[in-house]
């Protein structure tokens, strides 16, 4: 030792080899042996091995042998245990440091048994097994983590490319630089040894000795033989017991055959490393190696290693599993590339076999030095030990086996636990293997043992199972989930409530993982013969969140955190979409999803070490560190860092493209392709259940609906008879086995795949896929079938089919002469040699190779073929197990993954119901504020995930269930502050409800009613802000009104009186319980305040104008959809809805084309069919002009607006008195802002007749009033078709009031108007004749002008002729002042509205004549009385004082004005003068204003309704009935406005403009104006002011001569002057005699002379041709002055008197004609002399017919005809008239 440097220059074996031999001598006691293993304990500890020495391998497997087999002399119990305890602590330590790397397969096998064995005796104490426990708990824990660095190799034969190959497994050996040409040579020298190892391994069998091994074989298990026939390898194999290094039950090494751990590890597909056979080249094994790929291929990805890893909020997974894969170098050993490289020296299992061939015997000699000169390398563990390791401890936990204690099966639990937490043990085919089959097994059975520590163990090792595996467990995990929901569902009062609890806890966890719900759904829901998993867990799900009893238990909580697991996935997924606008990458996803589903290595590596818990890679930074590392895996970590650099160039796996199972079309379906599947599978199970009662009707039922081809095509039956599990094995027997099927039998038989099967294996195969008839004849059918198909599969092996037919039908009989309980009653069973000597000779005369025979007789013997139905126990398990492996290992058992969020929104569709529904009877129940804050964001997350995918009914339905917790709808209006302030719930509910609605209110349908109840009833409490219950308001001072006001005495209905004396009568308790609120509710009122302020329900209103138009349209159909009645609403409720109505309206005025229509019909019903007054009605009147004033700007509406303000004429003209203050003011604000935007003439003359209607009392157009029509009203007619309907149409009218549009029709049509009494051409005549007293507003035929039938005017007359009801004084001011704006402002007077403004002025002078007269008697009369019946009339329903208070508010609002009304305002007189300014104004600018338009339309086609401005118009159209209206006020009582208007009249008629009319217009100035002015002058109008009144008559005397005089020569044409001449006389005549003064006695007489000068100075009264010189008009008019100034004749011309001869009787009678038929007579009542009357009767009739021939327009004679007493003024356009289509 002296001249040695350092401790690596010695070989480890020398300075070991001492303490080794003290430790393996059995003469030493326990603490001499305690010193020797603590002195290795520091050799391993401190490092002092050097891992790269060339002798350390050696060294360690000395030590571990040494330890292993300690000997010591024992002392006492409790030393003794102290170096037990020391052994494991150097087991521990030499495994877990870096030398342990070098340890074989077999030491670390050895090792890890010892372990065991200090663990499962029982006789040691408790703290020594559980220290040996967490021995090996790392001691799995590393060996799984370093899992990944181990290739598992394919059996295929030795490549050539040993380059490829040394570097692989130089990697593997860990050596440093320095040592690889050594490594090269040991490699070579394993290769020489090829061949040796192989026959070793057999056991050094002959070949045929193998193949008659093989076909002895123990059944092996059939779902593998189906798909790779050549698998099944020698059970007797050696390599078995190679693999297993030792058997750690402690069984002699030998046992070979026998050993049952043998029989349990040999599985074709799970040992694929360690099979071999000796031909490597032959078929067999070529065939093998490709079905190896093919299982591999798929098996062998780390598909969801990745996708578990995403998820980062699973505490489960985090804590444990997969921390351990920090930087897996090689986490995907795909099998292809190695296949390419044809390598398999490289890897472990392999070269452990060259110990197989040292250790014959592991326990006893060993071969290591020898073998080791001999150049046989001793290779370091890998694969092999793992595998067995894994065996065993899957071995431990199969409660089947009684060797296994309680404690052994949850220690093997634990440790699978640790070991599934710390390797991907798919990548891994062999392991897997061991999973689909023992594993899964034993723990489905563990499931039902009724220890919860073992139950809870199994769940847990199940989740790491499936979390990390499920894609390779398709149908394991169909029966976990089965098995857990049969626990949760059983109704067994043993079954603990843990299990329960804990099932669903699992399912919860599961439910967790991202995306399994999805998966669950696609993989078994959407394929055609699995259950439909999650729609029953769903199910199962939400029953179980509901508790029978009304507690609340965590069952009903897990269960609904199941639920919203799915929910809380989905709806992150929609946020995500939403954050990012996923649409477009949507698209790729499903290109490229082939890539996303096989994740790559990054990625893994990626997010394991996010999920490795802040295991920083610190401690792996010194791989030589002193300390042995604290855990296995942390250890593993650091041996992986030695292979990184070098791995670095062999990870170039291909990425292999996950399977698609074959029902799909592609990797990711459509969802439309599920339903389909859906769909299908239905009618598979009707069909399926269909067969099992009668498979011809089964077959049939499925063709029809296209499922099986027609006509029948037997290869697709048979599939389908195979492969659908559903099917009742008896039924598929019969049906194959009939006569008629024969075809449809070979089809059946052909789907079996018996290649390599000795024939009972293959029989066995053939009999459970049916039952096998009775009937000899059916029985040798099948039979045949089956031994025809069974020798074209293996080759013809016997002579000829009878033999095989022979010996298939003899293993029949065997099995029932073995088995069947009647026959062994009998006779004693059948023995081997019985059995050969039946089949002698049968073989084609010769006899079957016995070998084949025995092997067939004894399996038969040792294991029952059973047929399918009449299984039991655990051969039915058995059974049913294996049909499961069958089914996994075919194409049904590809298990898809697919990207978090693909099928959301089926899922969602399918879970919406239940969960809401779960949801609403948790936040019901409980009072925990953290599971109702749960509830609600569950709410609140469906609600997302409903708006994301426009689910309307799902938002609706949550929004109902919200509402019934606010607590709104229930209560009664009283309570509700307190109620709602005092509970929380409530509050969470309400602002819930309505955040749902700000947020998502675009899919809201349904919901919007029961919102709009909740507000209702917010409203009816007073609980809602401020500004929602204050509506604009026209008349107000302040512009708005409450809906509700406070109470106070004087808005009562009551006198203050009054309620003093209903206080008085008070009893005691009733006064107490008014003193007020108590503090509780005030507090809780407050609350209820606050919350609501927090709702912010008025963001409904202003928000929705962002609502989808549907949506928008529900909201107003549930405001429109309260209306009063008598039990729900009130007036006041309706009020306020249609006040949200309005407001919305508004809000959405950029698109208000699309509601009006709804708000037009709603504001029609109110306006319209109100039979009285009321509140209601007064706010839809001004809701209807606010609308009009808001959108009259908007051109795409203004039209259909204008037309709806007809509402208002239809209403009845009681009701609109009432509201017309409203009107009135609201009109002129839609005049003053928008008068600018009214165009047409139709539209103006609906605003003037609603003025007329509202100033003057005007009764509206009966045309529109309702009553017209006694039919049934079937609702408004749309504004749309109003518009569109200008063309006469010929709609057959059964509505109960005349639509818009007719009222357009009807005056468009010229056919519909019959000659009118008078025969007048109405289409032409501006006013219609008929005498004043002939009108009658009722009838319909008295139209309206604009209505068809034009008013009904006498023209003679001052009046306009209307019936004026009573109006409104301020009314009638603010009509003035609307009318005033128009007038004022030349742009607003146009050719629509000016015959109409000049119509509307006269009306109103005649209603504010002698001020409003005529509204005064009747006002006073009526209304006063009005009022106190409506007060009186309305008693309230309920007694509740709200509905009183609110009725007699609401009265007192309307009448406020009633009582300024019997006083006439101050201002009023002035709204006479106001008009004649007016009248004025428009008669004097008249002229320019008609030349103007005229010049403006010059330019228009002749075809265009054109603007005349001549004279004539002017005269009809302005002066005329202007200068009527003017002589009307100078009739008026009041003496200002008298004297105003006569100036106003006087300067009027001598006006420069009027000069230009010809003679017959002003003889009609005469017949029209002056004369009625005199006529009605001579009426007592002002008694009071007899004065005034004289002057008056004076004037208006002086201004007729003045008049007469200055259009004297125009008059003198006329045929009629002398008629004139002696009306004039008449009037003079009266007048001398109407003034109690001297004023008129002068005045008339001057006036007299004055004109009788100026006729005479002209000439008038000379004839040539007459005798004396004058003419008869001189005659005439001096017989008629001397009836009243006698003497005039003799001042004037006293020269010329001239003798008055008496004239002949023919002569006389001309002039007599002439004169009467010139003298009209007067249209207010006869003043004329009696003496006059005989003969004017006659020409009266004469002249009126021939006034129709004047005014025909075909008649040329208009000028020289004889203009008759009646004649109509000149024909005018009707602005209505017949319109162009």
């Amino acid at each position: 030792m002296g001249g040695i440097q350092e401790l690596s220059e010695i070989e480890p074996n020398v300075f070991l080899r001492p303490f080794l031999e003290v430790i393996r001598s059995e003469d030493t006691t326990g603490p001499i042996t305690g010193l020797a293993l603590t002195s290795v304990n520091k050799f391993l500890s401190y490092a002092l091995i050097d891992p790269s020495h060339e002798g350390t391998a050696e060294g360690m497997e000395n030590m571990a042998d040494a330890v292993t087999h300690a000997r010591f002399v024992g002392t006492d119990h409790a030393s003794d245990e102290v170096v037990l305890m020391k052994i494991l602590q150097v087991l521990r330590t030499l495994l877990l440091t870096p030398v342990g790397a070098h340890l074989t397969n077999e030491s670390v096998c050895e090792i890890m048994q010892s372990c065991f064995r200090i663990c499962f005796e029982m006789r040691l104490s408790e703290l020594l097994r559980k220290s040996a426990e967490h021995t090996l708990v790392d001691m799995v824990q590393l060996l799984f983590t370093r899992l990944p660095q181990f290739k598992e190799e394919p059996k295929s034969y030795m490549g050539t490319n040993m380059k490829k190959i040394s570097s692989c497994l130089l990697n593997k050996l860990e050596l440093s630089s320095g040592e690889q040409p050594k490594a090269l040579n040991q490699l070579e020298r394993v290769l020489l040894f090829k061949n040796l190892k192989l026959k070793m391994r057999a056991g050094g069998m002959s070949e045929s000795s193998k193949w008659k091994k093989q076909k002895r074989s123990p059944r092996p298990p059939r779902h593998v033989a189906k798909v790779s026939p050549a698998t099944e390898q020698p059970a007797a194999n050696a390599s078995a017991i190679a693999a297993s290094g030792v058997t750690f039950i402690d069984a002699p090494p030998s046992s070979s055959g026998s050993s049952e751990n043998v029989s349990s590890a040999v599985s074709p597909s799970t040992d694929s490393g360690l099979e071999t056979s000796s031909q490597t080249t032959s078929k067999e094994d070529l065939t093998d190696l490709d079905q190896v790929t093919a299982l591999g291929l798929h098996a062998g990805m780390p598909s969801n290693e990745a996708k578990v890893t995403d998820n980062q909020n699973q505490p489960e997974l985090q804590s444990e599993s997969l921390r351990e894969e920090k930087i897996q170098s090689a986490s995907v050993e795909s099998i292809p590339e190695v296949l390419e490289e044809c390598t398999s020296v490289a890897e472990h299992s392999d070269s452990a076999s060259v110990h197989d061939m040292d250790y014959v015997n592991p326990r006893g000699v060993r071969f290591t030095q020898s073998s080791q000169k001999e150049g046989a390398a001793l290779v370091p563990y890998g694969l092999p030990c793992i595998r067995e390791l894994f065996r065993f401890l899957i071995s431990l936990t199969n409660p089947l086996d009684r060797h296994n204690s309680e404690v052994m099966i949850h220690m093997g639990l634990q440790l699978l636990t640790v070991a599934l937490e710390s390797a991907p043990i798919a990548n891994c085919q062999s392991l897997l293997g061991l999973v689909k089959e023992e594993l899964c097994r034993h723990l489905f059975q563990l499931l039902s043992v009724e220890r919860l520590n073992l139950y809870a163990t199994s769940l847990r090792v199940c989740f790491l199972l499936f979390e990390s595996m499920r894609e390779h467990l398709k149908f394991q995990l169909e029966m976990y989930i089965k098995k857990l929901m049969e626990i949760i569902t059983v109704e067994n009062p043993k079954m603990p409530y843990e299990m329960k609890e804990m099932a669903l806890e699992s399912i919860v966890q599961l439910w967790r993982i991202p995306s399994f719900v999805t998966e669950l759904y696609i993989n078994y829901d959407c394929d055609y013969y699995c259950a439909n998993l999650f729609e029953e867990l769903t199910k199962l799900l939400s029953k179980n969140a509901f508790p029978v009893s009304g507690q609340l238990y965590t069952v009903h909580l897990l269960s609904m955190e199941a639920l919203l697991t799915v929910i809380d996935s989905t709806e992150a997924h929609c946020q995500a979409k939403v954050l990012s606008n996923i649409h477009q990458q949507e698209k790729e996803v499903v290109k490229s999803s082939p890539e996303t589903m096989n994740s790559t290595k990054e990625t893994n590596n990626n997010n394991e070490r996010v999920l490795s818990e802040g295991k920083s890679s610190g401690v792996v930074s010194e791989p030589g560190g002193a300390y042995p590392p604290t855990s296995g895996c942390l250890m593993a970590d650091q041996m992986k860092q030695g292979c990184m650099e070098l791995e670095g160039g062999n990870e170039t796996a291909e990425k292999s493209v996950p399977k698609k199972p074959t029902r799909f079309s592609c990797i990711l379906p459509s969802p439309q392709e599920l339903m389909q599947i859906k769909n299908k599978k239905k009618l598979l199970i009707t069909g399926t259940e269909q067969f099992n009662q009668k498979p011809k009707k089964g077959i049939q039922f499925l063709q029809e609906k296209n499922l099986l081809a027609t006509p029948i095509d037997n290869n697709e039956v048979a599939r389908w008879l195979r492969e659908n599990p559903r099917l009742d094995k008896k039924m598929i027997g019969e049906f194959v086995s009939d006569r008629k099927n024969i075809d449809l039998l070979e089809s059946f038989v052909g789907t079996f795949s018996f290649q390599g099967l000795r024939l009972d294996e293959a029989l066995r195969l053939y009999l459970e896929a049916f039952r096998l008839p009775g009937e000899a004849p059916v029985i040798q059918r099948l039979l045949e079938a089956f031994t025809e198909h069974w020798r074209k599969s293996n080759g013809s092996p016997f002579a000829n089919s009878d033999a095989c037919f022979a010996l298939a039908y003899a293993v029949i009989m065997l099995n029932t002469d073995q088995h069947n309980h009647n026959v062994r009653k009998q006779n004693v069973p059948m023995t081997l040699e019985e059995f050969r000597k039946n089949l002698k000779g049968v073989n084609g005369g010769k006899d079957f190779e016995q070998d084949i025979l025995e092997d067939m007789y004894h399996a038969i013997k040792n294991d029952e073929i059973v047929m399918p139905e009449e299984q039991t126990g655990l051969v039915k398990e058995n059974y049913i197990w294996n049909v499961l492996l069958h089914r996994g290992a075919t194409d049904e058992g590809i298990f898809l993954h697919v990207p978090p969020g693909s099928y959301d929104h089926d899922l969602f569709t399918m879970t919406w119901g239940p969960t809401i529904a779960a949801l609403s009877y948790v936040f019901d129940k409980s009072l925990e504020e953290t599971i109702i804050q749960k509830a609600i964001s569950g709410f609140r997350k469906c609600a997302m995930i409903s708006a994301h995918y426009g689910l309307s009914d799902v938002f609706d339905n949550l929004i109902i269930s919200l509402c019934k917790f606010t607590a709104l709808s229930s209560e009664s209006i009283e309570n509700l502050p307190t109620v709602f302030g005092s509970n929380p719930k409530a509050h969470i509910a309400a602002k819930t409800v309505f955040h749902l609605a700000h947020r998502h209110g675009d899919i809201l349908r349904e919901g919007w009613k029961n919102i709009m109840e909740a507000m209702l009833q917010l409203f009816r409490a007073e609980l809602l802000p401020k500004a929602m219950v204050e509506v604009e308001d026209f008349v107000d001072p302040n512009g708005k009104i409450y809906l509700q006001r406070e109470e106070t005495p004087s808005n009562r209905g009551e006198s203050t009186v009054l309620s003093f004396v209903s206080w008085l009568t008070l009893s005691g308790t009733e006064q107490s319980g008014m003193r007020g609120p108590s503090t509780e509710t005030q507090e809780a009122k407050r609350a209820a305040l606050e919350c609501i302020k927090q709702c912010d329900p008025e963001k409904l209103i202003t928000e929705s104008k962002f609502l989808q138009l549907e949506s928008l349209q529900e909201l107003m159909k549930a405001l429109i959809s309260v209306t009063p009645d008598e039990e729900t609403y009130d007036e006041e409720d309706a009020a306020f809805c249609l006040e949200m109505l309005l407001r919305i309206v508004l809000e959405n005025r950029d698109r208000v084309t699309c509601v009006w229509q709804t708000v037009r019909d709603h504001l029609y019903h109110l306006c319209v069919h109100a039979m009285e007054f009321c509140f209601l009605v007064e706010r839809a009147v001004v809701g209807l002009l606010r609308l009009a004033i808001r959108l009259l700007r908007r051109e795409e509406i203004s039209a259909q607006v204008l037309l709806s303000l007809r509402i208002l004429l239809m209403m009845k003209p009681n009701v609109l008195c009432r509201v017309s203050h409203e009107v009135a003011y609201g009109l002129h604000e839609l005049l003053k802002t928008n008068a600018a935007n009214i165009h047409s003439g139709d539209d103006w003359y609906t605003l003037f007749t609603l003025l007329e209607c509202i100033g003057s009392g005007v009764k509206p157009p009966a045309a529109l009033q309702v009553t017209a029509r006694a039919d049934n009203d079937t609702g408004a007619q749309s504004d749309s078709e109003v518009s569109s309907s200008y063309h006469p149409s010929d709609m057959s009218l059964d509505r109960g009031y005349t639509s818009d549009s007719e009222v357009y029709t009807d005056h468009g049509k010229p056919g519909k108007m019959h000659r009118s009494v008078t025969d007048v051409d109405m289409m032409n005549s501006g006013w219609l004749v008929v005498g004043k007293d002939d009108i009658d507003t009722s009838k319909p035929s008295a139209g309206l002008n604009r209505l068809g039938p034009s008013p009904l005017v006498n023209q003679y007359s001052l009046t306009v002729g209307l019936d004026l009801g009573p109006h409104d004084t301020k009314s009638l001011m603010k009509c003035v002042e609307s009318l005033s704006f128009i007038v004022r402002d030349a742009a607003h007077v146009t050719p629509e509205n000016f015959e109409l403004c000049v119509k509307t002025i006269r009306i109103f002078v005649e209603a504010s004549l002698n001020g409003g007269y005529k509204s005064q008697e009747k006002r006073g009369k009526s209304h006063r009385h009005d009022s106190k019946s409506s007060r009186l009339k309305k008693k309230p329903k309920e007694s509740s004082t709200r509905r009183s208070r609110v009725l007699s508010q609401h009265q007192a609002h309307t009448h406020s004005d009633e009582d300024e009304d019997e006083s006439i305002p101050a201002s009023y007189h002035t709204v006479s003068l106001q008009l004649l300014d007016l009248m004025h104004t428009l008669h004097t600018r008249a002229a320019t204003i008609y030349s103007s338009w005229a010049e403006e339309q010059r330019h228009l086609e002749p075809a265009g309704r054109k603007i005349e401005a001549d004279s004539r118009t002017l005269w009809s159209n302005c002066w005329c009935p202007l200068l009527q209206g003017i002589a009307w006020l100078c009739c008026d009582a009041r003496r200002q406005v008298r004297m105003q208007a006569l100036t106003y009249l006087q300067r009027a008629l001598l006006v420069h403009d009027l000069q230009a009319l010809d003679a017959l217009e002003w003889e009609s100035c005469f017949n029209k104006v002056l004369f009625p002015l005199l006529t009605k002058l001579l009426e007592n109008i002002s008694p009071a002011d007899v004065g005034g009144m004289e002057e008056t008559r004076m004037r208006a005397s002086t201004l007729l001569s003045k008049v007469f005089l200055q259009h004297l020569s125009p008059l003198l044409s006329l045929t009629t002057f002398a008629a004139l001449w002696l009306t004039i006389l008449d009037f003079m005549d009266k007048y001398m005699h109407a003034g109690s003064s001297d004023l008129l006695l002068e005045a008339i007489p001057e006036s007299l002379k004055n004109m009788l000068l100026v006729m005479d100075t002209a000439g008038i009264f000379h004839s040539a041709d007459s005798r004396t010189g004058y003419s008869d008009l001189w005659e005439i008019t001096w017989e008629r002055i001397d009836c009243f100034l006698p003497r005039l004749r003799d001042e004037l011309f006293k020269q010329t008197v001239i003798q008055d001869p008496v004239p002949s009787v023919p002569m006389e009678q001309h002039p007599q004609k002439s004169i009467a038929s010139a003298l009209p007579p007067s249209p207010v009542g006869d003043v004329r002399s009696a003496t006059h009357t005989g003969p004017l009767e006659k020409p009266c009739e004469m002249g009126a017919t021939e006034s129709e021939r004047a005014t025909a327009p075909a008649s040329p004679s208009i000028s020289t005809s004889a203009s008759p007493p009646f004649t109509a003024s000149a024909p005018t356009k009707l602005l209505h008239g017949p319109l162009t289509p």
